[in-house]
């Protein structure tokens, strides 16, 4: 039978909307629609533009014509609260607004790190959902929390529904049980009442105008490792690469030691019910709000500029560690890295190549750091590293992250986000049995590039330079 589905698939910077058709095996699909999503302020608070969000999906139904269903995935931790009416409370808050700074030990004055850990798995982070809500003035008003997809969802068929791999980047869910930790809910205040229940991935939730709707993986992360083209039995890593970076590996259970917290690991539900065992990496974030200050500053580079820039740089001159707090706002992220190199005693890059060389090799540089950091808390000997998204396009990152970690990197597909997320709704259409298959299908049909490892010793010797500057 004929599948015509459309993916949403939207990010803290952008959204767009993606019409695949499936039919007899064979998947095609093409972008209908794109669109800026720029942070708007309300009350103070730096906000996602609900509205604005909401015209852009009906103008990408008006392009799509006739399709079967539809999912959407976002980013991960933020959320809208409805009233008793279903009405949004406020504009949802940004998670890089400033209001969780130094909300954590407010927090911990009622949980400790440990136990929070220990119940929910997650890499404790101050923009997570549980550190939001400490600081929320609506939490009091509120009848139901749904996190971004839903809360779509919700705006187009009126079902309150919770998908399990969006509530796991809470800092709330129970990974064993499969639900909301009562612990961690009523310790810091929080009523279980404000949840929907808990649904699996690749779920009909309702209709709009005969299109089903679909609660796909509502994580753009989780969409994507759905879509890496893994063979079974293969040691294999993944490298979510958007404006997050999220490294990892696909686990039975979760790691829930002191060690794992320590090293700053997430343990997250996967579409396939496998623990997604990760580390959140700020990725091309550093790039892409490069690019707007240079521009703002009336320097205006396209991303193949800036890459061609870097590349003509001499390397392993100055490095940063790309989660330091200085680089998380938004602002003068070229500033910012002098300011970084200056501090730590490195070389200062003075020209835009240079600041744009510290930060591709600064990344790659993690994702080694991460990877040593998983092999250890797993056990695991990873032999390959699946990179998917749009970070694949970038071929200079690709060697450059094949070089540091000494292993072979799989770059693809470009669209794994929406093409796990099509794959997701053909679950629930009944069209294929389950990601195993769907994997097939992306060996079979999808474009990946090899990038093996060319200079692994040079690259060592810079990495025990880079471990020193940010263990300082």
């Amino acid at each position: 039978m004929k599948r015509t589905v459309i993916a949403f698939d939207f990010g803290a910077s952008s959204g767009r909307a993606i019409k695949a058709v499936y039919e007899n095996g064979s998947l095609s699909y093409e972008e209908i629609h794109r669109f800026e999503n720029v942070p708007v302020y309300e009350n103070g608070r730096m906000c996602h533009d609900f509205p604005m969000i909401c015209a852009e999906i009906e103008k990408a139904l008006e392009k799509a014509g006739a399709v079967d269903s539809l999912a959407f995935d976002t980013w991960g931790v933020d959320y809208g609260l409805l009233d008793e009416n279903g009405e949004l409370l406020g504009l949802p808050v940004h998670y890089r607004d400033g209001r969780t700074d130094n909300i954590t030990k407010k927090v911990f004055a009622l949980i400790s790190p440990d136990e929070l850990y220990e119940k929910t798995g997650n890499q404790i982070m101050p923009i997570n959902t549980l550190f939001q809500l400490a600081c929320e003035e609506n939490l009091g008003k509120a009848k139901t929390l749904l996190f971004m997809p839903d809360l779509f969802t919700y705006y187009l068929c009126k079902k309150a529904v919770c998908e399990k791999t969006i509530a796991s980047t809470s800092q709330m869910l129970d990974l064993k049980a499969g639900k909301f930790s009562e612990t961690v809910l009523k310790k810091c205040g929080i009523s279980t009442s404000l949840f929907p229940d808990v649904c699996e991935s690749a779920t009909i939730v309702g209709e709009k105008d005969g299109i089903k709707i679909i609660a796909a993986a509502g994580h753009d992360t989780q969409c994507a490792i759905a879509a890496m083209p893994a063979e079974n039995g293969v040691d294999a890593a993944f490298l979510s690469c958007g404006t997050w970076s999220l490294i990892g590996c696909e686990l039975d259970e979760p790691i829930l030691t002191e060690k794992s917290r320590l090293d700053e690991l997430s343990n997250e539900l996967g579409a396939n019910g496998k623990i997604n065992y990760l580390k959140n990496i700020s990725g091309l974030w550093l790039i892409q709000e490069a690019r707007r200050a240079l521009r703002r500053a009336g320097e205006d580079y396209s991303y193949n500029d800036l890459e061609q820039l870097a590349v003509k740089e001499n390397p392993f001159t100055s490095f940063i560690d790309p989660d330091d707090p200085i680089f998380a706002p938004q602002g003068d992220i070229p500033q910012r890295v002098r300011e970084y190199c200056e501090k730590t005693g490195q070389p200062v890059p003075e020209s835009v190549g240079a600041v744009m060389r510290s930060i591709y090799e600064s990344l790659a540089m993690k994702y080694r750091y991460a990877i040593e950091q998983i092999e250890e808390n797993t056990g695991k000997r990873f032999s390959v590293l699946h990179m998917l998204g749009g970070g694949t396009k970038d071929g200079f990152l690709c060697q450059m992250t094949a070089d540091s970690l000494g292993i072979d990197v799989i770059a693809g597909p470009v669209e794994a986000t929406a093409v796990g997320n099509i794959m997701l709704q053909l679950i629930a259409l009944g069209e294929i049995k389950d990601i195993d298959e769907a994997r097939k299908i992306i060996r079979r049909t999808e474009k990946v590039k090899v990038y093996k490892p060319l200079a692994h010793k040079q690259w060592r010797e810079g990495y025990e330079k880079y471990k020193k500057i940010i263990m300082k």
